[in-house]
């Protein structure tokens, strides 16, 4: 395992619940940041993104997700296979799923491409939405297919620092999904999302004795020391476990 950065910071933490990726974190993320979670297809950035989440609202933090292409049904039926999910958070009012395409409906977001004053006004309904249900922890799934409604650099420039921004100031943790292609050299679609994040979480998938395992590493993470090692992250029925990715000849241990 690598060295944490040496520079150590006294942050308040949003305890993620990912026992290995709080330890990673030094405790955890700092909280109000803005996080970029990134990954080609299959790498594990929602169920990741999602028990983020159902860890928060079992510990009493309100959550709230957000999804862009996929509707909510589906991703709760998905999520009840795992055991750390317990409908009554639902119920209780705990986590709440919403589509955002039936907030671009009620907010009249017709265009194909959103203008700077489309951007505010989404950025502040989910703000405002978020302050009402006095929201903690929070993920847009996905960043990316949002991004392509707005495509200028400048205009997601915008939008990531004024989400980013409205969030903190209620006390918000956010994640952000970033979906990009197994082959990219880059955190993210269009280059400008992982300058602007606070953090940035790169998953990934890599070839190992004719297994494909998953991967996690911190690419930055601001306010807090973290380690800068690979980990292997194994998706299970309880949770997601992570471990050093060795590159010698033994595979891999437990954190």
């Amino acid at each position: 395992m690598s060295a944490p950065s040496p520079v150590a910071v006294n942050t308040q933490r949003c305890v993620t619940g990912i026992e290995g990726l709080d330890n990673i974190l030094d405790g955890g993320i700092p909280r109000g940041n803005t996080v970029l979670v990134s990954g080609s297809c299959g790498t594990g950035k929602t169920t990741l993104s999602l028990e983020f989440l159902v860890r928060g609202a079992s510990n009493g933090e309100r959550s709230l997700f957000l999804s862009v292409t996929e509707a909510s049904p589906k991703i709760v039926q998905n999520l009840s296979t795992f055991e750390f999910f317990d409908p009554k958070l639902m119920e209780e009012g705990r986590l709440t799923f919403l589509d955002v395409p039936v907030l671009y409906e009620k907010l009249g977001l017709h265009r194909e491409e959103f203008s700077l004053e489309d951007i505010d006004l989404l950025v502040g309904s989910i703000v405002r939405l978020a302050s009402e249900l006095k929201v903690q922890r929070l993920v847009l799934d996905s960043l990316t297919s949002l991004c392509y409604r707005i495509r200028q650099d400048e205009k997601i420039r915008d939008l990531i620092l004024k989400l980013g921004k409205g969030l903190s100031d209620i006390d918000c943790t956010t994640i952000l999904v970033s979906e990009i292609g197994p082959q990219e050299n880059r955190y993210s679609l269009y280059g400008v999302e992982e300058a602007i994040a606070d953090g940035v979480l790169l998953l990934g998938n890599v070839q190992r004795r004719g297994d494909l395992l998953r991967t996690l590493k911190v690419i930055k993470m601001r306010g807090t020391t973290h380690s800068r090692a690979q980990y292997v992250l194994d998706l299970t029925s309880l949770g997601i476990l992570l471990a050093p990715y060795l590159k010698g000849g033994r595979g891999w241990e437990g954190v």
